[in-house]
Protein backbone atom coordinates (compact mmCIF):
# COMPACT_ATOMS: atom_id res chain seq x y z
CA UNK A 1 0.00 0.00 0.00
CA UNK A 2 3.25 2.13 0.96
CA UNK A 3 4.61 1.95 -2.60
CA UNK A 4 0.96 2.89 -4.29
CA UNK A 5 0.58 6.16 -2.32
CA UNK A 6 1.97 8.98 -4.08
CA UNK A 7 -0.14 7.49 -7.17
CA UNK A 8 -3.38 6.95 -5.44
CA UNK A 9 -2.55 10.78 -3.79
CA UNK A 10 -2.67 12.21 -7.01
CA UNK A 11 -6.12 10.62 -8.59
CA UNK A 12 -7.95 10.84 -5.44
CA UNK A 13 -8.65 14.50 -5.27
CA UNK A 14 -11.81 14.58 -7.33
CA UNK A 15 -12.54 14.21 -11.11
CA UNK A 16 -9.79 14.54 -14.36
CA UNK A 17 -12.54 16.78 -15.99
CA UNK A 18 -10.65 20.03 -16.51
CA UNK A 19 -11.03 23.48 -14.86
CA UNK A 20 -11.91 25.93 -17.66
CA UNK A 21 -9.36 28.86 -17.98
CA UNK A 22 -10.75 32.45 -18.03
CA UNK A 23 -9.91 35.39 -19.98
CA UNK A 24 -7.39 38.27 -18.83
CA UNK A 25 -9.68 41.17 -18.15
CA UNK A 26 -10.87 42.75 -20.68
CA UNK A 27 -9.54 46.17 -19.63
CA UNK A 28 -5.86 44.91 -20.35
CA UNK A 29 -7.36 44.49 -24.14
CA UNK A 30 -9.52 46.51 -25.10
CA UNK A 31 -9.07 50.10 -26.25
CA UNK A 32 -4.92 48.75 -27.34
CA UNK A 33 -4.27 50.72 -30.87
CA UNK A 34 -3.16 47.55 -32.48
CA UNK A 35 -5.39 44.02 -32.59
CA UNK A 36 -4.50 41.74 -29.64
CA UNK A 37 -7.74 39.37 -29.28
CA UNK A 38 -8.46 37.69 -26.11
CA UNK A 39 -5.87 35.89 -24.41
CA UNK A 40 -7.16 32.63 -22.20
CA UNK A 41 -5.18 31.49 -19.15
CA UNK A 42 -4.47 27.75 -19.33
CA UNK A 43 -7.12 25.59 -17.60
CA UNK A 44 -5.84 22.24 -15.38
CA UNK A 45 -7.66 19.14 -14.08
CA UNK A 46 -9.79 19.28 -10.55
CA UNK A 47 -6.55 17.01 -9.82
CA UNK A 48 -4.87 17.89 -6.55
CA UNK A 49 -1.32 16.32 -5.14
CA UNK A 50 0.42 17.63 -2.26
CA UNK A 51 4.15 17.32 -2.10
CA UNK A 52 3.82 16.02 1.45
CA UNK A 53 2.85 12.94 -0.14
CA UNK A 54 6.04 11.94 -1.66
CA UNK A 55 8.10 12.43 1.65
CA UNK A 56 9.22 16.18 1.13
CA UNK A 57 10.00 18.18 4.38
CA UNK A 58 9.31 21.53 5.15
CA UNK A 59 12.06 21.90 7.85
CA UNK A 60 14.77 23.93 5.53
CA UNK A 61 17.36 21.11 5.54
CA UNK A 62 15.56 18.28 3.69
CA UNK A 63 16.85 18.10 0.33
CA UNK A 64 13.53 17.71 -1.60
CA UNK A 65 14.06 17.97 -5.34
CA UNK A 66 13.35 13.89 -5.90
CA UNK A 67 10.16 14.25 -4.34
CA UNK A 68 8.92 17.42 -5.88
CA UNK A 69 9.56 15.80 -9.39
CA UNK A 70 7.93 12.69 -8.25
CA UNK A 71 4.63 14.41 -7.81
CA UNK A 72 5.15 16.76 -10.33
CA UNK A 73 5.51 13.82 -12.76
CA UNK A 74 2.67 11.09 -11.94
CA UNK A 75 0.60 14.38 -11.72
CA UNK A 76 1.38 14.85 -15.08
CA UNK A 77 1.39 11.04 -16.07
CA UNK A 78 -2.29 10.81 -14.59
CA UNK A 79 -3.26 13.79 -16.70
CA UNK A 80 -1.89 17.04 -15.20
CA UNK A 81 -3.82 18.79 -12.02
CA UNK A 82 -2.24 20.72 -9.42
CA UNK A 83 0.80 20.00 -7.44
CA UNK A 84 0.80 21.45 -4.20
CA UNK A 85 3.72 23.38 -2.10
CA UNK A 86 2.07 23.81 1.59
CA UNK A 87 3.45 26.29 4.26
CA UNK A 88 7.18 25.69 4.91
CA UNK A 89 10.56 26.12 4.37
CA UNK A 90 10.86 23.29 1.04
CA UNK A 91 14.64 23.24 -0.17
CA UNK A 92 15.75 21.89 -3.03
CA UNK A 93 17.59 21.58 -6.21
CA UNK A 94 16.14 22.81 -9.48
CA UNK A 95 12.25 22.05 -10.40
CA UNK A 96 11.75 20.68 -14.21
CA UNK A 97 7.86 21.63 -14.52
CA UNK A 98 5.74 19.69 -17.32
CA UNK A 99 2.46 19.90 -19.26
CA UNK A 100 -0.70 20.47 -17.65
CA UNK A 101 0.95 20.96 -14.45
CA UNK A 102 -0.03 24.22 -12.15
CA UNK A 103 3.14 24.79 -9.29
CA UNK A 104 0.92 26.20 -6.64
CA UNK A 105 2.61 27.72 -3.45
CA UNK A 106 0.79 29.02 -0.92
CA UNK A 107 1.01 31.98 1.38
CA UNK A 108 2.93 30.73 4.22
CA UNK A 109 5.53 27.93 2.09
CA UNK A 110 9.31 29.23 0.96
CA UNK A 111 10.60 27.32 -1.66
CA UNK A 112 14.23 27.87 -1.49
CA UNK A 113 16.94 26.49 -3.89
CA UNK A 114 20.16 24.76 -3.27
CA UNK A 115 23.49 26.36 -2.74
CA UNK A 116 25.72 23.45 -3.96
CA UNK A 117 26.78 23.85 -7.64
CA UNK A 118 26.32 20.34 -8.53
CA UNK A 119 22.74 20.61 -7.68
CA UNK A 120 22.50 21.91 -11.21
CA UNK A 121 23.00 20.24 -14.46
CA UNK A 122 24.49 22.04 -17.06
CA UNK A 123 22.21 22.30 -20.73
CA UNK A 124 22.84 22.97 -24.34
CA UNK A 125 20.42 25.34 -24.76
CA UNK A 126 16.72 24.25 -24.32
CA UNK A 127 17.29 21.09 -27.07
CA UNK A 128 20.45 20.46 -26.48
CA UNK A 129 21.97 21.54 -30.17
CA UNK A 130 23.87 24.93 -28.62
CA UNK A 131 27.79 24.78 -28.79
CA UNK A 132 27.42 26.60 -25.19
CA UNK A 133 26.10 25.27 -21.81
CA UNK A 134 24.88 26.88 -18.89
CA UNK A 135 23.25 25.68 -15.12
CA UNK A 136 19.52 24.68 -15.76
CA UNK A 137 16.89 27.33 -14.29
CA UNK A 138 16.06 26.74 -10.71
CA UNK A 139 12.41 26.20 -12.18
CA UNK A 140 12.30 25.18 -16.29
CA UNK A 141 10.33 23.93 -18.52
CA UNK A 142 10.54 23.15 -22.62
CA UNK A 143 8.23 23.18 -24.80
CA UNK A 144 5.17 22.92 -22.11
CA UNK A 145 1.62 23.69 -22.93
CA UNK A 146 -0.58 24.74 -19.97
CA UNK A 147 1.62 25.33 -17.14
CA UNK A 148 1.10 27.95 -14.25
CA UNK A 149 2.83 28.65 -11.14
CA UNK A 150 0.56 30.69 -8.55
CA UNK A 151 0.19 31.04 -4.89
CA UNK A 152 1.35 33.72 -2.70
CA UNK A 153 3.93 31.91 -1.22
CA UNK A 154 7.90 32.92 -1.83
CA UNK A 155 10.85 31.48 -4.29
CA UNK A 156 14.37 32.13 -2.59
CA UNK A 157 17.37 31.72 -5.06
CA UNK A 158 19.71 31.99 -3.20
CA UNK A 159 21.73 34.26 -5.39
CA UNK A 160 24.40 35.55 -3.19
CA UNK A 161 25.89 32.48 -3.54
CA UNK A 162 26.39 32.79 -7.57
CA UNK A 163 26.49 36.99 -8.01
CA UNK A 164 29.79 38.83 -8.69
CA UNK A 165 29.35 42.11 -6.40
CA UNK A 166 31.26 45.57 -7.81
CA UNK A 167 33.03 47.64 -5.63
CA UNK A 168 32.01 50.61 -6.56
CA UNK A 169 28.50 49.34 -5.09
CA UNK A 170 29.23 48.95 -2.19
CA UNK A 171 29.56 51.54 1.14
CA UNK A 172 32.38 50.74 2.55
CA UNK A 173 31.48 48.59 5.72
CA UNK A 174 29.81 46.66 3.06
CA UNK A 175 32.43 45.96 1.15
CA UNK A 176 34.66 44.98 4.24
CA UNK A 177 32.48 41.88 5.35
CA UNK A 178 32.30 40.76 1.68
CA UNK A 179 35.84 40.66 1.47
CA UNK A 180 36.05 39.07 5.11
CA UNK A 181 32.93 36.06 4.07
CA UNK A 182 35.44 34.71 1.53
CA UNK A 183 35.37 34.33 -1.76
CA UNK A 184 37.45 35.55 -4.41
CA UNK A 185 38.79 39.30 -5.73
CA UNK A 186 39.50 39.74 -9.13
CA UNK A 187 43.06 41.60 -10.19
CA UNK A 188 41.83 45.09 -9.88
CA UNK A 189 39.97 45.05 -6.84
CA UNK A 190 37.01 46.47 -8.47
CA UNK A 191 35.08 42.86 -8.10
CA UNK A 192 34.16 40.05 -5.55
CA UNK A 193 33.32 36.63 -6.53
CA UNK A 194 31.75 33.97 -4.41
CA UNK A 195 34.78 31.30 -5.52
CA UNK A 196 37.72 31.46 -7.67
CA UNK A 197 36.04 29.11 -10.13
CA UNK A 198 32.98 32.08 -10.70
CA UNK A 199 35.89 34.40 -11.04
CA UNK A 200 38.07 32.90 -13.78
CA UNK A 201 35.06 30.82 -15.65
CA UNK A 202 34.19 33.83 -17.67
CA UNK A 203 37.93 33.75 -19.46
CA UNK A 204 37.96 30.05 -19.21
CA UNK A 205 34.32 29.80 -21.13
CA UNK A 206 35.63 32.32 -24.14
CA UNK A 207 38.64 30.04 -24.41
CA UNK A 208 35.89 27.27 -24.94
CA UNK A 209 33.96 28.85 -27.32
CA UNK A 210 37.27 28.91 -29.28
CA UNK A 211 36.96 25.19 -29.29
CA UNK A 212 35.28 22.15 -31.65
CA UNK A 213 33.42 19.42 -29.35
CA UNK A 214 33.33 20.44 -26.63
CA UNK A 215 31.17 18.98 -24.12
CA UNK A 216 29.15 19.58 -21.03
CA UNK A 217 32.10 17.81 -19.29
CA UNK A 218 34.25 20.96 -20.24
CA UNK A 219 32.01 23.25 -18.91
CA UNK A 220 31.91 21.91 -15.29
CA UNK A 221 35.14 23.48 -14.56
CA UNK A 222 32.75 26.87 -15.11
CA UNK A 223 29.53 25.43 -13.03
CA UNK A 224 30.19 28.56 -10.76
CA UNK A 225 30.33 30.93 -13.27
CA UNK A 226 26.77 29.82 -15.59
CA UNK A 227 24.92 31.40 -13.32
CA UNK A 228 20.62 29.87 -13.55
CA UNK A 229 17.80 31.99 -14.39
CA UNK A 230 15.08 31.39 -11.21
CA UNK A 231 12.05 30.60 -13.43
CA UNK A 232 12.73 29.63 -17.02
CA UNK A 233 10.03 28.72 -19.40
CA UNK A 234 11.19 28.15 -23.27
CA UNK A 235 8.94 27.60 -26.42
CA UNK A 236 5.70 26.84 -24.20
CA UNK A 237 2.40 27.61 -24.82
CA UNK A 238 -0.37 29.19 -22.32
CA UNK A 239 1.89 30.09 -19.76
CA UNK A 240 0.38 31.72 -16.16
CA UNK A 241 2.82 33.25 -13.46
CA UNK A 242 0.04 34.53 -11.09
CA UNK A 243 1.03 35.70 -7.35
CA UNK A 244 4.30 35.13 -5.23
CA UNK A 245 7.39 36.69 -4.33
CA UNK A 246 10.30 35.55 -6.48
CA UNK A 247 13.62 37.18 -4.63
CA UNK A 248 17.28 36.59 -4.54
CA UNK A 249 17.90 35.04 -8.11
CA UNK A 250 21.65 34.08 -8.79
CA UNK A 251 20.60 35.93 -12.72
CA UNK A 252 17.55 37.06 -14.20
CA UNK A 253 14.33 36.24 -12.22
CA UNK A 254 11.47 35.56 -14.40
CA UNK A 255 12.11 34.80 -18.38
CA UNK A 256 9.46 33.02 -20.16
CA UNK A 257 11.27 32.54 -23.81
CA UNK A 258 10.06 32.00 -27.29
CA UNK A 259 6.77 31.42 -25.37
CA UNK A 260 3.50 32.33 -26.30
CA UNK A 261 0.38 33.30 -24.68
CA UNK A 262 1.87 34.32 -21.45
CA UNK A 263 -0.34 35.62 -18.23
CA UNK A 264 2.19 37.25 -15.44
CA UNK A 265 0.15 39.20 -12.68
CA UNK A 266 0.44 39.67 -8.92
CA UNK A 267 4.07 38.86 -8.34
CA UNK A 268 6.66 40.81 -6.56
CA UNK A 269 10.01 40.51 -7.72
CA UNK A 270 12.53 41.67 -5.12
CA UNK A 271 17.05 41.47 -5.26
CA UNK A 272 19.41 43.48 -3.59
CA UNK A 273 20.01 47.06 -6.25
CA UNK A 274 23.50 45.48 -6.41
CA UNK A 275 22.32 42.21 -7.48
CA UNK A 276 24.49 42.04 -11.18
CA UNK A 277 22.28 40.65 -13.42
CA UNK A 278 19.47 41.00 -11.39
CA UNK A 279 16.78 41.63 -14.13
CA UNK A 280 13.05 41.46 -12.66
CA UNK A 281 10.69 39.98 -15.55
CA UNK A 282 12.60 39.77 -19.03
CA UNK A 283 10.43 38.82 -21.95
CA UNK A 284 12.23 37.57 -24.30
CA UNK A 285 11.07 36.68 -28.16
CA UNK A 286 7.53 36.00 -26.93
CA UNK A 287 3.99 36.44 -28.43
CA UNK A 288 0.55 37.38 -26.68
CA UNK A 289 1.59 38.86 -23.76
CA UNK A 290 0.09 40.62 -20.31
CA UNK A 291 1.96 41.59 -17.73
CA UNK A 292 0.10 43.31 -14.56
CA UNK A 293 -0.54 43.90 -11.28
CA UNK A 294 3.24 43.26 -10.61
CA UNK A 295 5.84 44.99 -7.83
CA UNK A 296 9.67 44.90 -8.96
CA UNK A 297 12.85 45.72 -7.25
CA UNK A 298 15.40 44.99 -9.71
CA UNK A 299 19.25 44.50 -9.80
CA UNK A 300 19.18 45.53 -13.45
CA UNK A 301 16.65 46.38 -15.76
CA UNK A 302 12.84 46.04 -14.24
CA UNK A 303 10.69 44.74 -16.95
CA UNK A 304 12.66 44.63 -20.42
CA UNK A 305 11.44 43.08 -23.87
CA UNK A 306 14.38 41.06 -24.99
CA UNK A 307 13.82 40.58 -28.76
CA UNK A 308 16.32 38.09 -30.01
CA UNK A 309 15.99 34.81 -31.61
CA UNK A 310 12.69 32.60 -32.47
CA UNK A 311 11.80 29.46 -32.13
CA UNK A 312 11.23 26.99 -35.17
CA UNK A 313 7.68 26.74 -33.85
CA UNK A 314 7.11 30.77 -34.18
CA UNK A 315 5.97 31.65 -37.50
CA UNK A 316 7.84 34.28 -39.49
CA UNK A 317 7.78 38.33 -38.23
CA UNK A 318 8.52 40.66 -34.69
CA UNK A 319 10.39 38.32 -32.19
CA UNK A 320 7.95 40.53 -29.56
CA UNK A 321 4.67 41.24 -30.55
CA UNK A 322 1.29 41.91 -29.57
CA UNK A 323 2.56 42.66 -25.41
CA UNK A 324 0.84 44.32 -22.91
CA UNK A 325 2.24 45.90 -19.72
CA UNK A 326 0.15 47.54 -17.34
CA UNK A 327 -0.41 48.81 -13.66
CA UNK A 328 3.04 47.94 -12.16
CA UNK A 329 5.35 49.72 -9.67
CA UNK A 330 9.13 49.12 -10.19
CA UNK A 331 11.35 50.80 -7.32
CA UNK A 332 14.36 50.15 -8.60
CA UNK A 333 15.83 48.85 -11.57
CA UNK A 334 18.40 50.35 -14.67
CA UNK A 335 15.09 50.93 -16.12
CA UNK A 336 11.48 51.02 -15.34
CA UNK A 337 10.29 49.19 -18.99
CA UNK A 338 13.09 48.67 -21.11
CA UNK A 339 13.36 47.30 -24.75
CA UNK A 340 16.71 45.83 -25.83
CA UNK A 341 19.90 45.64 -25.70
CA UNK A 342 19.85 43.28 -28.21
CA UNK A 343 17.16 43.73 -30.77
CA UNK A 344 17.74 41.79 -33.57
CA UNK A 345 14.98 39.95 -33.45
CA UNK A 346 12.39 43.05 -33.41
CA UNK A 347 9.24 43.84 -31.69
CA UNK A 348 6.03 45.66 -32.46
CA UNK A 349 2.64 46.28 -31.24
CA UNK A 350 3.99 46.98 -27.44
CA UNK A 351 1.65 49.16 -24.70
CA UNK A 352 2.67 50.13 -22.08
CA UNK A 353 0.31 51.73 -19.77
CA UNK A 354 -0.30 53.29 -16.08
CA UNK A 355 3.12 52.03 -14.53
CA UNK A 356 5.26 53.82 -11.83
CA UNK A 357 8.76 53.80 -11.29
CA UNK A 358 10.28 55.32 -8.18
CA UNK A 359 13.80 55.83 -7.47
CA UNK A 360 14.97 53.33 -11.26
CA UNK A 361 18.11 54.81 -13.11
CA UNK A 362 16.32 55.43 -15.54
CA UNK A 363 12.64 55.29 -16.37
CA UNK A 364 11.73 54.45 -20.09
CA UNK A 365 14.74 53.17 -21.59
CA UNK A 366 15.07 51.71 -25.06
CA UNK A 367 19.01 50.67 -26.33
CA UNK A 368 20.55 49.02 -28.75
CA UNK A 369 24.02 49.52 -30.64
CA UNK A 370 25.50 48.69 -34.02
CA UNK A 371 26.05 44.54 -34.57
CA UNK A 372 23.00 44.06 -32.09
CA UNK A 373 20.49 46.12 -33.93
CA UNK A 374 16.71 44.70 -35.14
CA UNK A 375 13.43 46.89 -35.63
CA UNK A 376 11.26 48.77 -33.23
CA UNK A 377 8.47 49.64 -33.78
CA UNK A 378 4.52 50.81 -33.06
CA UNK A 379 4.96 51.04 -29.21
CA UNK A 380 2.53 53.18 -27.24
CA UNK A 381 3.41 54.39 -23.80
CA UNK A 382 0.53 55.85 -21.83
CA UNK A 383 0.03 56.74 -18.62
CA UNK A 384 3.44 56.75 -16.56
CA UNK A 385 4.53 58.41 -13.18
CA UNK A 386 8.28 58.81 -12.22
CA UNK A 387 10.12 60.43 -9.15
CA UNK A 388 14.05 60.62 -8.27
CA UNK A 389 15.27 58.65 -11.80
CA UNK A 390 18.81 58.86 -11.47
CA UNK A 391 19.99 59.37 -14.94
CA UNK A 392 17.06 60.29 -18.02
CA UNK A 393 13.48 60.05 -17.68
CA UNK A 394 13.10 58.68 -21.35
CA UNK A 395 16.23 57.06 -23.15
CA UNK A 396 16.68 56.60 -26.49
CA UNK A 397 20.23 54.84 -27.07
CA UNK A 398 21.73 53.38 -30.62
CA UNK A 399 24.78 53.42 -29.24
CA UNK A 400 24.38 51.44 -26.00
CA UNK A 401 27.47 50.87 -24.47
CA UNK A 402 26.51 48.55 -21.60
CA UNK A 403 26.95 51.30 -18.62
CA UNK A 404 23.98 51.66 -16.84
CA UNK A 405 22.33 54.71 -16.39
CA UNK A 406 24.54 56.73 -19.17
CA UNK A 407 24.02 57.11 -23.08
CA UNK A 408 26.75 57.29 -25.38
CA UNK A 409 28.61 59.82 -26.32
CA UNK A 410 26.90 60.07 -30.34
CA UNK A 411 27.94 58.45 -33.77
CA UNK A 412 30.94 60.22 -35.56
CA UNK A 413 29.68 61.36 -38.81
CA UNK A 414 30.49 59.12 -41.77
CA UNK A 415 30.01 55.68 -39.56
CA UNK A 416 28.57 53.35 -42.35
CA UNK A 417 27.21 51.07 -39.32
CA UNK A 418 27.86 47.70 -40.78
CA UNK A 419 25.10 45.17 -40.02
CA UNK A 420 22.29 44.93 -37.78
CA UNK A 421 21.44 48.21 -37.44
CA UNK A 422 18.93 49.28 -34.49
CA UNK A 423 15.82 50.87 -35.97
CA UNK A 424 13.38 52.00 -33.68
CA UNK A 425 10.46 54.50 -35.41
CA UNK A 426 7.06 55.17 -34.72
CA UNK A 427 6.59 55.26 -30.91
CA UNK A 428 3.77 57.68 -28.84
CA UNK A 429 4.84 58.53 -25.42
CA UNK A 430 2.31 60.48 -23.64
CA UNK A 431 0.75 61.13 -20.70
CA UNK A 432 3.90 61.73 -18.55
CA UNK A 433 4.73 62.73 -15.40
CA UNK A 434 8.09 62.76 -13.83
CA UNK A 435 9.23 64.38 -10.49
CA UNK A 436 12.90 64.91 -10.41
CA UNK A 437 15.76 63.39 -13.19
CA UNK A 438 19.17 64.05 -13.90
CA UNK A 439 17.85 64.71 -17.67
CA UNK A 440 14.40 64.62 -19.07
CA UNK A 441 14.97 62.81 -22.37
CA UNK A 442 17.89 61.88 -24.40
CA UNK A 443 17.66 60.80 -27.69
CA UNK A 444 20.76 59.65 -29.18
CA UNK A 445 20.24 57.78 -32.71
CA UNK A 446 22.77 56.61 -35.40
CA UNK A 447 24.37 58.99 -38.03
CA UNK A 448 23.21 56.17 -40.70
CA UNK A 449 20.02 55.46 -38.80
CA UNK A 450 18.36 58.29 -37.27
CA UNK A 451 15.62 57.63 -34.48
CA UNK A 452 12.53 58.08 -36.59
CA UNK A 453 8.94 59.16 -35.68
CA UNK A 454 9.08 59.55 -31.70
CA UNK A 455 6.09 61.58 -30.50
CA UNK A 456 6.24 63.10 -27.10
CA UNK A 457 2.83 64.12 -26.16
CA UNK A 458 1.42 65.76 -22.84
CA UNK A 459 4.50 65.33 -20.93
CA UNK A 460 6.06 67.17 -17.56
CA UNK A 461 9.14 66.45 -16.49
CA UNK A 462 11.20 68.31 -13.83
CA UNK A 463 14.98 67.74 -14.40
CA UNK A 464 18.55 69.09 -13.75
CA UNK A 465 19.28 68.95 -17.29
CA UNK A 466 16.60 68.99 -20.74
CA UNK A 467 15.69 67.36 -23.76
CA UNK A 468 19.29 66.78 -25.63
CA UNK A 469 18.21 64.83 -29.09
CA UNK A 470 21.22 63.57 -31.48
CA UNK A 471 20.34 61.77 -34.80
CA UNK A 472 16.59 61.62 -35.28
CA UNK A 473 14.03 62.13 -37.81
CA UNK A 474 10.26 62.97 -37.71
CA UNK A 475 10.45 64.06 -33.73
CA UNK A 476 7.21 65.58 -32.62
CA UNK A 477 6.89 67.55 -29.45
CA UNK A 478 3.15 68.18 -28.21
CA UNK A 479 2.40 69.55 -25.03
CA UNK A 480 6.10 68.71 -23.72
CA UNK A 481 6.68 70.85 -20.55
CA UNK A 482 10.74 70.18 -19.41
CA UNK A 483 11.70 71.77 -16.89
CA UNK A 484 15.30 72.29 -16.34
CA UNK A 485 17.31 73.54 -13.37
CA UNK A 486 20.12 74.51 -16.11
CA UNK A 487 21.01 74.68 -19.77
CA UNK A 488 18.80 75.33 -22.51
CA UNK A 489 15.23 73.48 -22.41
CA UNK A 490 15.25 71.13 -25.65
CA UNK A 491 18.94 70.80 -27.88
CA UNK A 492 18.70 69.45 -31.29
CA UNK A 493 21.92 68.00 -33.22
CA UNK A 494 21.44 66.55 -36.74
CA UNK A 495 18.09 66.30 -36.51
CA UNK A 496 15.66 66.95 -38.78
CA UNK A 497 11.49 67.34 -39.03
CA UNK A 498 10.66 68.25 -35.65
CA UNK A 499 8.29 69.95 -34.96
CA UNK A 500 7.51 71.35 -31.26
CA UNK A 501 3.89 72.83 -30.27
CA UNK A 502 2.37 74.32 -26.94
CA UNK A 503 5.61 74.11 -24.73
CA UNK A 504 5.64 76.54 -22.34
CA UNK A 505 9.12 78.48 -21.49
CA UNK A 506 10.16 77.66 -17.60
CA UNK A 507 10.35 80.53 -15.38
CA UNK A 508 14.63 81.65 -15.79
CA UNK A 509 15.49 79.02 -18.67
CA UNK A 510 18.11 80.62 -21.50
CA UNK A 511 17.64 79.57 -23.98
CA UNK A 512 14.90 77.34 -25.03
CA UNK A 513 16.15 76.09 -27.63
CA UNK A 514 19.30 75.10 -29.36
CA UNK A 515 20.49 73.79 -32.49
CA UNK A 516 23.38 72.45 -33.79
CA UNK A 517 24.69 71.06 -37.32
CA UNK A 518 21.04 71.31 -38.90
CA UNK A 519 20.26 72.63 -42.14
CA UNK A 520 17.30 74.75 -43.19
CA UNK A 521 13.67 73.41 -41.53
CA UNK A 522 15.19 71.08 -39.33
CA UNK A 523 12.64 72.22 -36.67
CA UNK A 524 9.27 73.73 -36.70
CA UNK A 525 7.85 75.93 -34.03
CA UNK A 526 3.65 75.75 -33.99
CA UNK A 527 1.51 78.41 -32.25
CA UNK A 528 2.93 80.30 -28.88
CA UNK A 529 6.19 78.16 -28.75
CA UNK A 530 9.00 80.87 -27.23
CA UNK A 531 11.39 82.08 -29.71
CA UNK A 532 14.41 81.75 -27.25
CA UNK A 533 16.56 80.31 -29.80
CA UNK A 534 20.30 79.46 -29.75
CA UNK A 535 22.30 78.02 -32.84
CA UNK A 536 25.38 76.60 -33.18
CA UNK A 537 28.18 77.38 -35.80
CA UNK A 538 27.04 77.43 -39.23
CA UNK A 539 23.98 76.87 -38.30
CA UNK A 540 21.08 79.45 -40.15
CA UNK A 541 17.86 81.10 -38.62
CA UNK A 542 16.16 79.18 -41.34
CA UNK A 543 16.94 75.88 -39.50
CA UNK A 544 14.17 77.10 -36.93
CA UNK A 545 10.56 78.25 -38.40
CA UNK A 546 7.79 79.07 -37.42
CA UNK A 547 3.84 78.12 -38.48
Amino acid sequence: MNALWPVLACLAFGAASPESGADVPRKYLEGLPFPMGDIREPAFPRRTVSITSYGAAGDGVTMNTDAIQRAIRDCAGAGGGTVDVPPGIWLTGPIRLMSNIRLHVGKGAVVLFSRRFEDYPLIAGPDGTARSFRCIACIYGYRLENVAITGGGMFDGQGESWRPVKKEKMTRSQWQRLLTSGGAVSADGGTWFPSRGAMEGEEYVKSLSRKEGVTADDYLRAREFLRPVMVQLVDCRNVLIDGGTYTNSPSFHIQPVQCEDVVIRNISVTAEWFAQNGDGIDISSCRRVVVYDCLVNAGDDAICLKPGKLSPRQGAGAACENIVIADCVVYHGHGGFVIGSQTYGGARNIAVRNCSFHGTDVGLRFKSAKGKGGRIENVYIDGITMTSIGAEAILFDLLYSSSPGTASAGDPPGNDGGEHLPEFRNVLIKNIVCAGAETAVRILGLVSMPVQGITLDSVVITSATGLICTDADGTALRHVSIRPAHGPVMSFTRSHGVTISGAPLPVGAQPFLRVEESGPGAITLEGSVPGNIELGAGVSADAVVRR
